[in-house]
């Protein structure tokens, strides 16, 4: 275990966070607001610790895949951790515990909240929610590899352990110009998602940070009736279509980017993701005309919320804890499927559930005809063994942390669908669920330990499940 370059990598993180918190004290120098200055103290103090653990860097850069998980897993702890004392310090989140929760579901862009009346937070402290969605969408460290020296290629573990997905890899060459790539692109979509929001007549900081929101997948609303209260079709359709966009897979845009859109729309995942968006968007809009002045008023709601719940972004413009039983349950397996894997969504991700399928069958077919040689094929490609072996891994630990989530927040006596869609949505990184923490609600009403078991779990959800777990391994840290 290299241990000095555990350290001087997350000197380097905190030293970003910290220069990160520039932006909210100078949102919040610009309104006036005294919250402004705890980003200034806060920030200046992580950055100090971050250049004592940065200072001396080590002879050997060379990260391998354990100093890769335990990087990944203490950046995002850490960031957590210190991301949240300018809500609690200012009293506006008087619980540390419901500040780090916050927090957590921003970073991870979950977008469960705590908070009941969401228009009463400062601007310096908006912003900084919103934002903490974009930082998380791509990844901190995905920023951190793109600006920082690249050790052999070695920080490609550090990809890995990050971004969402069964199989990661390079678009170019190297992981530095890689991770630039991403970020470019990323900012570029987010800048043309705030201007068409802009020309539908919504404010620059509501543009601003809805888009923060939807580039992240996150969902956290500046409105306490979130997009609903805006009332316009148009910035309806506009987050529509850039949630859909966003839960694609980015080397899927990189190559629409660059002209081959052969290659982009070749992709299987690609098309079982629109193909299942479709699909649920006509059943729920057919199962909740009734509800609604006519058929296209049903589908410009359906569509959103099947958007909204299949990117994890959890964006509402509709109560559908109202809606019909049938139109719940197809969302709340959405919850579980997710988006693309290399996307800034969350959940299980299509891909991971297509090979999981095609293997399966091409096990029975194995049962079938024992001396014949099945291959599992995805995007055009042979699937080994040992990725379909990481994959089965990944569900049963998946619902490992499920179960036992369920069972502690079932402590606090609360209606099975609450506790049942909190711990879907929290390790999905979806943001609402039904019941109390439905559309309507929030999770200011469960316990400390309940919230403690959730931020666990969407920090488990956000880097699929490995990196967060490796960490309590004894083998682990063995030199």
């Amino acid at each position: 275990m290299n241990r000095r370059v555990i350290v001087y990598t997350l000197g380097i993180m905190l030293k970003i966070e910290g220069l990160l918190m520039l932006l909210p004290f100078i949102t919040g120098v610009i309104y006036h607001e005294k919250s402004a200055f705890y980003y200034l103290f806060v920030g200046v103090l992580i950055c100090c610790i971050g250049f004592l653990m940065s200072h001396h860097k080590p002879r050997n850069k060379k990260i391998y895949a354990k100093e890769g998980f335990v990087i990944v897993a203490f950046a995002w702890i850490c960031l957590s951790v210190f991301g949240a004392l300018p809500f609690w310090l200012s009293g506006e989140i008087p619980s540390y515990i419901d500040a780090l929760f916050e927090t957590i579901s921003g970073f991870t862009t979950t977008g469960s909240s705590i908070l009941t009346d969401v228009e009463a937070l400062s601007r310096a402290h908006l912003f900084w929610r919103s934002f903490s969605h974009w930082i998380g969408g791509m990844g901190i460290l995905v920023f951190v590899v793109a600006f920082m020296p690249d050790a052999s290629g070695s920080t490609l573990h550090i990809l890995k352990a990050e971004m969402p997905g069964p199989i990661v890899g390079k678009l170019v060459s190297k992981v530095k110009v890689t991770s630039q790539l991403l970020y470019k692109i990323y900012a570029v979509l987010t800048i043309v998602e705030v201007v068409l929001l802009m020309l539908g007549g919504m404010p620059f900081f509501d543009s601003l940070l809805n888009a923060f929101g939807t580039a992240g997948t996150g969902g956290f609303a500046i409105k306490n009736a979130s997009i609903a209260a805006y009332q316009s079709a148009y910035v309806d359709g506009v987050i529509t279509f850039f949630m859909i966009l966003f839960g694609i897979n980015f080397n899927m845009i990189y190559f629409i980017v660059i002209k081959k859109f052969a290659v982009a729309f070749k992709s299987e995942e690609v098309r079982w993701y629109l193909s299942i968006i479709a699909v649920a968007t006509i059943v729920i809009t057919l199962n909740i005309t009734h509800l609604y002045s006519s058929i296209l008023v049903a589908f410009r709601y359906a569509i959103f919320q099947v958007a909204s719940i299949i990117t994890t972004t959890g964006f509402v413009t509709a109560d559908y804890g109202q809606w019909p039983l049938l139109s719940q349950i197809i969302l709340v397996l959405l919850m579980f499927l997710g988006a693309c894997a290399g996307s800034t969504g969350g959940g299980m991700k299509v891909s991971r559930i297509m090979i999981s399928i095609k293997g399966a069958l091409a096990e029975m077919r194995h049962m079938v005809h024992p001396h014949s040689v099945v291959s599992v094929e995805f995007e055009g490609s042979h699937i080994e063994p040992s990725v379909l072996e990481n994959i089965h891994t990944y569900f049963m630990l998946y619902f490992m942390i499920f179960c036992s989530s369920l069972l502690i927040i079932s402590l606090q006596n609360i209606d099975f669908t609450s506790a049942f869609t909190a711990v879907t949505t929290c390790i999905g990184n979806v943001g609402p669920g039904l019941g109390i923490v439905g559309p309507t609600g929030n999770f200011s009403s469960l316990s400390d330990l309940s919230k403690l078991i959730l931020s666990f779990d969407m920090l488990a959800g956000r880097l699929e499940i490995f990196p967060i777990l490796m960490i309590f391994s004894k083998s682990l840290w063995h030199r």
